[in-house]
């Protein structure tokens, strides 16, 4: 087999899980190389695979792509029948604007509610993390709305969705709960049987580590 995604743990890697998602979607056959992070020797491990030293990193056909939108981008343009981004110009660019803002953003959120898919923990927010879920909340609904109001962000499944999975997940984990329209875009996702997929494993992995560390 010639494509290899190396990944993070499962349970605590949201970028890992970005790249994941469309790589399954685009139906390709892959081998999955989990490297167990906050070890030891994390760094060296993630080095002998990706140049940028993290996760995750694509080996494909001879080529080496890194970092979570870099993949996607390779992906939507070498399958285009997967439907990663969507096939109208403006519908498209919105969809890389709200990609790009999730890679880039919510810096808070990242902070104070980092990815454990397997807890259950709800906390009062500070002040700049209720502005990154009132953004976020913000996007679904205009998306959800100019895709007919239910359903993913552009009807079908796509790279957007990939993008804010984990913020779904974020939000199970803290008991963050948006408006009406968010609700039922996260109960997509938690039903969604490729998060199913991703979730089910996280929960059977063994590595654990204090995330306040």
């Amino acid at each position: 087999m010639d494509t290899t995604l190396v990944i993070g743990n499962k349970n605590y890697s949201s970028w890992s899980l970005r790249a994941w998602l469309p790589l399954r979607q685009a139906g390709l056959s892959f081998c999955e190389e989990v490297i167990p992070l906050r070890r030891e020797d994390t760094s060296e491990q993630i080095l002998s695979w990706s140049p940028s030293g993290k996760v995750p990193v694509l080996l494909h056909e001879g080529r080496t792509v890194w970092d979570s939108l870099a993949i996607g981008e390779y992906l939507a343009e070498l399958y285009p029948q997967a439907g990663l981004l969507p096939a109208a110009r403006a519908a498209r660019a919105r969809a890389r604007s709200i990609i790009a803002e999730m890679h880039a953003g919510f810096g808070a959120l990242r902070k104070e509610c980092p990815m454990d898919m397997r807890a259950h923990r709800p906390i009062d927010l500070s002040a700049e993390t209720r502005r990154d879920v009132e953004r976020i909340s913000a996007i679904w609904e205009a998306c959800l709305k100019e895709a007919g109001g239910r359903g993913f962000l552009f009807g079908s499944p796509g790279l957007a969705d990939a993008f804010y999975a984990p913020v779904v997940s974020r939000f199970a984990t803290y008991g963050i709960m948006p408006g009406p329209l968010g609700q039922a875009y996260m109960e997509q996702i938690q039903d969604w049987p490729l998060y199913q997929e991703w979730l089910n494993a996280a929960r059977q992995e063994t590595w654990s580590f204090n995330l306040t560390a």
